[in-house]
C-alpha cells in the first residue's frame, strides 16, 4: 500500500492537475468511481494506473470487478495518499492515470458525422465537460475544441463529463475556419449559437435542423466575434422566454444539441 502523501510517485500523479505536466507526459487524471467505471468499460486500454483506498473497494466491488476484467491492477492507497494525488476535494476514493487520446480532426469528418459540436474559446472547464456530456447524450458524432478553449484533459473538464470523454471522439487543437471548411466538405450545415441570432424556433420550422449540423458555441462572455459568425450558415438563438438575463452556455448548448437530435431521429422515422 502507497502511504507517503510526499513521495516522488504521487507527486507526479498531482502534478498531472498542471497542463504543464499532462503536455510533458500525454497522460492525465480522472478522478472518482464514476469516471473509472466509464474509462475501464470503454477504453481500458487507456488506464496506465488505477489507485483505490480499501474502504472504497468495498463499496464499489464492480469496479473491482471491472478492473480485473480490463485486466488493470489497482494499487491501494490510504486516505491521504489519494488526497495528495487528486485534483477535487473529494476523489471518492479513486483516481487513474490515463493516458491522453485526442482524435483527429479529419477523422472526425471522415466518418460521415451528421451531428458535431465545436466549442470555440470555451474558457470555463465546467462548461466544456457539460457540453461533452450534452452532447454525448444527445447522440452526436463528435466534439471538436478549437482555438483558446480549455484543455480538455483539465480534471475539471474529465470531471464534468462525468465519463462521456471516453464515449465519443473528441479533437483538439484546431483552428475554427479551418475546421468549418472540413464540416461543409463533409456535407454539414454550420449553425453558430449567438443571442444575435434568429429564434431557435425558425430554424426548427424550415426544416434546417434535420440535416447533418455542425454547432459552434463561443466563449461564455463575448459569444462569437462577428467575422466568425459570418462563417457559419446560419446564426441562431435559444430564446428566453421569461425574465431571466441570460442562460448558461452549457445549458443553451444542451438544447441545440437536443432540438438537432429530434430533428435528426424525426426526419429517420418520418
Amino acid at each position: 500500500m502507497l502511504e507517503n502523501p510526499r513521495s516522488p510517485r504521487v507527486r507526479a500523479v498531482a502534478k498531472l492537475a498542471r497542463k504543464a505536466a499532462r503536455v510533458e507526459s500525454g497522460m492525465f487524471l480522472l478522478e472518482g468511481p464514476q469516471a473509472v467505471a466509464e474509462a475501464l468499460t470503454f477504453r481500458s486500454e487507456l488506464v496506465i494506473e488505477l489507485f483505490a483506498t480499501p474502504t472504497a473497494l468495498e463499496r464499489y466491488p464492480e469496479l473491482a470487478e471491472a478492473a480485473a476484467s480490463a485486466e488493470v491492477e489497482i494499487e491501494f492507497v490510504t486516505e491521504e495518499v489519494l488526497d495528495s494525488m487528486a485534483d477535487t476535494v473529494t476523489p471518492q476514493g479513486f483516481v487513474a492515470v490515463c493516458r491522453q487520446f485526442p482524435t483527429a480532426v479529419k477523422d472526425v469528418f471522415a466518418a460521415k458525422p451528421k451531428l458535431v459540436a465545436i466549442l470555440e474559446e470555451v474558457r470555463d472547464p465546467g462548461n466544456a465537460g457539460t457540453i461533452v456530456r450534452a452532447a454525448d447524450a444527445a447522440g452526436a458524432d463528435a466534439v471538436i475544441f478549437t482555438g483558446r478553449t480549455v484543455d480538455l484533459y483539465n480534471p475539471k473538464v474529465v470531471r464534468s463529463s462525468t465519463g462521456s470523454i471516453f464515449h465519443l471522439p473528441v479533437a483538439i487543437g484546431a483552428e475554427l475556419a479551418d475546421v468549418l471548411v472540413r464540416a461543409r466538405a463533409a456535407g454539414l450545415t454550420v449553425l453558430a449559437a449567438d443571442v444575435k441570432g434568429d429564434d431557435l424556433l425558425s430554424a426548427r420550422n424550415d426544416g434546417v435542423l434535420a440535416g447533418p449540423t455542425a454547432w459552434v458555441f463561443g466563449n461564455e462572455a463575448r459569444g462569437l466575434p462577428d467575422e466568425q459568425l459570418e462563417l457559419a450558415d446560419r446564426v441562431v438563438t435559444v430564446p428566453i422566454y421569461g425574465h431571466a438575463e441570460s442562460m448558461n452556455l452549457a445549458t443553451a448548448a444542451s438544447v441545440c444539441l437536443y432540438e438537432s437530435a429530434f430533428a435528426q431521429r424525426t426526419a429517420d422515422h418520418g
